[in-house]
């Protein structure tokens, strides 16, 4: 064996140096937030369910947009390791820009690219690496949550337009989407995953009324209800085409779906480390019994226990982001820092409440906003029992 060359391989497989491109990335992403994204305005956001598209706007001029992109599309290349690190820099100030980046990024981005017909990415992926474009997603139900399979949400075919029915619940974003990327029953419903298609429905088609669902955080971006009655679209607007009838399962349970656990878990860490670094300055800077309260044992071991979560949290998020970077098998992965980090971000926040006291609970700081959004990251996109299930499913517990 050659000794030389295999402490080579094990080198480079354990160096986690971040990539020269991706601290520029990071770099360009922070300063863009403390210029135009200043605590004030995240509250204000947050208080109104406020999207900024002013500051969407201006983000996606800086060329962010492109990062899920082919560069023959006019995007920078697919990048997933990048498009996690620039979702956890936003989210550390504000989710009503993470979630609408995510919306153009990955809901619309990856999903095309992964899935979409030529002429469609044709058409639709250069709006997107131009920030013109964002996807909601139109995949629960008011009856159908984990079990997607199940929705009750009907597609026809009728000459070459589909006629959809039903209603979608859960929609992040659905009144400043373009499209709605809506999982409907295109077949009887005995075979469960075989009559599934995905219809790219616009926003603003006849028959489809959009309501408000209010929700404990995640604000800035309001989520909806999407009813569609007697909806018409062409059948062009079939993901992947006409001939991707009834093949809607398989374009779900692809690439994008584990990006979807990893945007989350980039989510939760933005989150995580915005209230660490709250709770870590006020320690510091807070007197109480003549010193600092920093120096209390109990206040020392609390961050230091919180410090070394979040580190833990980096380290599994972007590992399952550089599997799914280079196309490695990834559920486990991805599931584990969807766990890890969404439970991670609950814990975290609720522990830097705790450290600065009563002034945490103030909607003039911001740790309140980061505990309510953390708390509902282990519901979203997949429970955290969703995620042990995959995790014990893909290592075959008990098989």
């Amino acid at each position: 064996m050659d000794m030389e060359s295999g402490n080579g391989a094990m080198s480079d497989a354990m160096n986690f140096d971040e990539p020269e491109h991706v601290r520029m990335l990071r770099d360009q992403t922070r300063r863009f937030v403390a210029e135009h994204m200043p605590r004030a305005k995240a509250r204000e956001w947050d208080r109104g369910n406020i999207f900024p598209r002013e500051v969407f706007d201006k983000f996606a001029a800086l060329g962010m947009m492109g990062l899920t992109t082919e560069e023959r599309y006019g995007g920078a290349g697919v990048d997933i390791y990048a498009t996690m690190a620039v979702i956890e820099e936003i989210a550390k100030r504000s989710v009503a820009l993470a979630c609408p980046y995510i919306m153009a990024v990955c809901y619309a981005g990856m999903n095309l690219g992964e899935s979409a017909s030529e002429e469609q990415k044709e058409t639709l992926l250069p709006k997107v690496a131009a920030g013109k474009l964002m996807f909601a997603y139109g995949l629960s139900e008011p009856n159908v949550g984990g079990d997607l399979a199940t929705v009750e949400t009907t597609a026809a075919r009728e000459g070459d337009e589909i006629v959809l029915n039903g209603a979608k619940r859960w929609c992040t974003g659905a009144h400043i989407a373009d499209y709605i990327f809506c999982l409907a029953r295109s077949g009887p419903r005995e075979e469960k995953y075989k009559n599934l298609s995905i219809v790219l429905v616009p926003a603003d088609a006849a028959g489809l009324t959009i309501t408000p669902l209010g929700h404990l955080g995640i604000r800035g971006v309001e989520t909806k209800d999407v009813i569609l009655e007697n909806v018409r679209v062409p059948a062009a607007n079939i993901l992947g085409g006409p001939e991707k009838w009834n093949k809607g399962w398989g374009q779900l349970a692809g690439r994008a779906l584990e990006v979807e656990k990893l945007e989350l878990s980039a989510c939760a860490l933005g989150l995580a480390e915005a209230a660490l670094a709250d709770a870590w300055t006020y320690a510091e800077e807070r007197v109480q019994f003549g010193k600092p309260i920093a120096h209390h044992q109990a206040i020392r071991h609390s961050l230091a226990e919180a410090r070394t979560k979040v580190q833990a949290m980096r380290h599994m998020l972007y590992h399952a982001a550089w599997l799914a970077n280079n196309n490695r098998p990834c559920s486990v992965e991805t599931s584990m820092a969807k766990l890890f980090c969404c439970e991670g971000a609950a814990e975290v926040s609720e522990q830097a409440i705790r450290v600065v006291g009563a002034y945490g609970l103030s909607d003039d700081m911001d740790l309140e906003r980061y505990l309510r959004d953390a708390k509902s990251l282990p519901i979203v996109g997949g429970s955290s029992n969703m995620q042990k299930n995959n995790i014990a499913n893909r290592l075959k517990l008990g098989a």
